[in-house]
């Protein structure tokens, strides 16, 4: 059965060259640890600045992705 019922958590991605990259730097280390993630969203975008240029990018994101069958193991 397809529910479509989801967890969601937060995850928070940088990176030197772009926002872009701190969200696929993000989705890529979570699909390392979870499973069937399915959708994204940006909660959030800043950066740090030094010496008046922008040092890296930090994205917020929330992250989707289905629960396993109840009984189907971890």
């Amino acid at each position: 059965m397809n529910d479509h019922i989801y967890r969601v958590i937060e995850v928070v991605g940088s990176s030197t060259e772009s926002s872009d990259d701190g969200i696929r730097s993000a989705i890529a280390r979570a699909s390392a640890t979870l499973n069937d993630i399915r959708w994204f969203e940006v909660v959030e975008t800043r950066g740090h600045v030094e010496n008046g240029a922008v040092y890296h990018f930090q994205v917020t994101l929330k992250v989707g992705f289905t629960l396993n069958e109840p009984g189907a193991g971890v």
